[in-house]
């Protein structure tokens, strides 16, 4: 039989492949811009006679309509390894039930410690010659899911980018049991957010310490593709690219000229990635594109392979963080707003590349609800916060305010340089609860 008989035996309508699901299932819906839209539509027209149906995601991006027709969860439960702002809308009205991951291990939390899998659906590029589906931009654990599931139904977007790879990206049509041809829906664009003055001054910190043949990790957020877009407008030459994610800023970098990866120690030459998130301009710079490589996320995050990379220079965002130097950077509380992601594994992997830093930003305050400046930096985190990154990780600690290393720092000498980069008008109560907390010594400085 020819793929191409094959691929109509196969073909059905959503309506039809839903009716695999059942009572009680474990179904994973695709992950980032890989998530399923008509399977999804047609799956909740089914709420009222299926219960107990647990679906798994990671970033949603995309409104979703099971969650629409059930807002209690008795018939679909909700569940994620990295929560989105589509995510907190759910949890809005029903829960959401997010996973602790190391990122780096997800593909083997998959094959080996999950619920087994009934149905795995998602999105896919159209068939090529050879019988493969490509998963798009989002290469993180999806051929774990196939792997892990009992039946496998894919959805084509003629609209995602054929990603290269890099290894397992795709599935085979002979693995496949429906195909269901999807409305082509535009892809979410994801523009980074307007870069702050605070941003940038925070970027300018990190490109001083910068320079020639420097491997670049950007986490999401301003700060991040601030210093991306700075990077763009520099005199920087011979950058390479070692990510977890993909954002428009490398774009800039690469077509500035900025980003041959040529002196990379693994991957010479390629941009690695193993999610995209942005607009047009970067989906359509991934498309077929050999200089991009998609990898699974136990190769793009394992510090033991990233780290190989020389210089690599690790950005990430944070919440808040405590004068022991615990960093905040997924929840508000018990909260959670977002997860762990990568950060946690490209801490670790720039501090154990030779010649890599490894940085965590933040502004210096936040405004509360009654419109008071709030500090960021915290005599100790709110209570209920999670620690993404432990005070033993102690990544550098950047602000608006300057720069401050932990790695070997005391007690007393990391309130004393947390402090210093905190906002002026906190410092007088952050002396004050570090005397308390016996964290502080006489001769104390504070700049």
């Amino acid at each position: 039989m020819s793929f191409a008989d094959e691929y109509r035996k196969k073909l059905v309508s959503a309506d039809e492949a839903v009716k695999v699901v059942k009572s009680g299932d474990w179904i994973d819906y695709g992950s980032f811009l890989g998530q399923v839209r008509a399977l999804d539509k047609a799956l909740a027209k089914r709420k009222d006679e299926l219960k107990d149906v647990k679906i798994w995601t990671c970033v949603n991006p995309y409104p979703t309509e099971v969650n629409t027709a059930d807002p209690t969860g008795e018939s679909f439960v909700w569940h994620s390894w990295h929560c989105s702002g589509g995510d907190r809308k759910i949890a809005k009205t029903k829960p959401v039930y997010y996973s602790s991951i190391i990122y780096s291990e997800l593909p083997r939390y998959v094959r080996e410690h999950i619920e087994p899998l009934a149905v795995a659906m998602l999105q896919v590029c159209p068939m090529d010659k050879y019988g493969y589906f490509n998963f798009g931009p989002q290469n993180t654990h999806s051929r774990a899911v196939c792997d892990r599931a009992q039946k496998i139904i894919v959805e084509v977007n003629e609209k995602q980018p054929r990603c290269l790879g890099g290894y397992e990206e795709c599935v085979h049509i002979s693995e496949v049991d429906f195909i269901v041809e999807g409305e082509n829906p535009a892809l979410p664009q994801l523009p980074a957010p307007p870069i702050s003055e605070v941003d940038k001054k925070i970027a300018s910190y990190i490109l001083e310490e910068m320079h020639d043949g420097c491997c670049v990790q950007l986490g999401i957020g301003g700060i991040p593709n601030a210093v991306g877009m700075m990077i763009a407008d520099s005199d920087l030459k011979d950058l390479g690219c070692h990510t977890e994610m993909l954002v428009d800023a490398y774009v800039a970098m690469s077509e500035a000229g900025r980003l041959p990866c040529n002196k990379k120690q693994i991957d010479p030459g390629k941009m690695v990635y193993t999610f995209a998130l942005g607009t047009q301009m970067l989906y359509d710079f991934l498309d077929n594109n050999p200089k991009c490589a998609i990898y699974p996320v136990n190769y793009t995050n394992k510090p033991a392979i990233s780290s190989l990379n020389d210089n690599l220079i690790g950005i990430n965002n944070a919440v808040e963080i405590d004068l022991y130097g615990q960093v905040c950077s997924e929840s508000a509380g018990t909260r959670q707003i977002s997860g762990t992601g990568g950060q946690f594994d490209f801490v670790n992997a720039a501090y154990h590349s030779k010649g890599g830093k490894s940085f965590v930003c933040l502004p210096s305050t936040k405004e509360s609800t009654d419109g008071k400046i709030k500090s960021r930096i915290c005599p100790i985190l709110t209570p209920g916060g999670i620690v993404t990154d432990t005070r033993s990780m102690a990544p550098i600690i950047v602000t608006e305010y300057g720069t401050f290393s932990q790695k070997g720092m005391s007690t007393w000498q990391r309130a004393e340089g947390l402090i210093n980069i905190a906002h002026p008008d906190t410092r007088d109560d952050l002396i004050k609860a570090a005397q308390a907390q016996g964290i502080w010594k006489q001769s104390n400085k504070i700049l």
